[in-house]
């Protein structure tokens, strides 16, 4: 059961919430290597009795100074708070990161904000988390103002499977590839897109195999081509199986992302209404057909080995 916690927009947090732990950073995906570092704060929060907090920003910094940075994130907003409160946090602090708050001094997010707002016994960052405006803070600043405000820095050592350092830029970067064995397990769960049903121009319908069509906004750009897939409708807890294209569809000279969901054994009316899609094997990469009837025959074969 996940515990209930409370969810802060801004620094102003109960006065039970402050002295406790403080974990900083972007936590996208939230992955083994972060689920490492939740484990190490669930040691020190029954050691010292204290509470497990989350500071993270939104958007993220990397995506804010950057605006031609569209496809990036592994997880939505939404899902990264599902996913924390699984980790047993007692809240989270989603700062929304804007012009004003990326010029702060990182000597004034230390004492204003850190100090004196959260007061923190703990505090776990990354080795190269920066901070500040310019990024002028880092750990070693941190580090320096220890015992003048009385917290305490905690740096763990990153997670390394196979000499490699479990990082977001990584499973990005798997993504990318089709690597999704590899995403997978680096997520300790499948990859899913959650997004709205929208209504398209109905050419799987036409062609005998009727997709439900998700905008992926800003999710990472996984690799074009199709998928097996499984997937949740909102309030559900039951899976439908089924396949999905990732792509532009150049068969019909599609200029835009799209994830198509052709879900098994199913019939009902999905626009508008949200759904989770879990990637659960690739098949294939994108490919433009010379002609419907190519593409047709090729589905079958798709549906064929989805099935299986």
């Amino acid at each position: 059961m996940v515990n209930s916690i409370k969810i802060y927009k801004n620094f102003q947090i109960k006065k039970n919430h402050r002295g406790s732990i403080i974990l900083i950073g972007n936590f996208d995906g939230v992955h083994l290597g972060h689920q490492k570092l939740f484990s190490l704060a669930k040691k020190y929060k029954k050691k010292y009795r204290v509470k497990i907090g989350v500071l993270t920003f939104e958007p993220m910094p990397k995506m804010f100074f950057d605006s031609t940075l569209k496809n990036f994130r592994i997880s939505s907003l939404n899902q990264k708070i599902s996913l924390l409160k699984k980790q047993s946090v007692d809240f989270i602090i989603t700062k929304k990161f804007n012009k004003e708050f990326s010029k702060t001094k990182s000597i004034k997010f230390i004492n204003q904000i850190i100090c004196k707002k959260l007061n923190p016994k703990f505090i776990f960052v990354s080795n190269n988390f920066k901070f500040g405006n310019k990024r002028e803070g880092n750990v070693s600043q941190l580090v320096q103002y220890e015992s003048s405000n009385n917290y305490k820095i905690i740096k763990p050592q990153p997670l390394l499977i196979n000499k490699k350092i479990v990082s977001s830029s990584l499973i990005r970067n798997f993504l990318k590839n089709g690597k999704l064995k590899k995403v997978n397990k680096f997520l300790n769960r499948k990859w899913s897109i959650k997004g709205r049903v929208q209504k398209g121009r109905q050419l799987g319908k036409k062609i005998g195999f009727p997709t439900a069509n998700i905008d992926i906004k800003n999710y990472v750009l996984a690799k074009p081509g199709v998928y097996v897939v499984r997937a949740l409708r909102h309030n559900s807890t039951k899976y439908i199986r089924g396949i999905a294209n990732l792509g532009y569809r150049p068969t019909f000279n599609g200029k835009k992302i799209l994830l198509e969901v052709h879900l098994f054994n199913f019939s009902g009316n999905l626009y508008n209404k949200y759904l989770t899609v879990e990637f659960l094997n690739f098949i294939r990469k994108e490919k433009k057909f010379k002609n419907i009837d190519q593409l047709k025959k090729q589905i079958k074969v798709d549906l064929k080995i989805a099935k299986k």
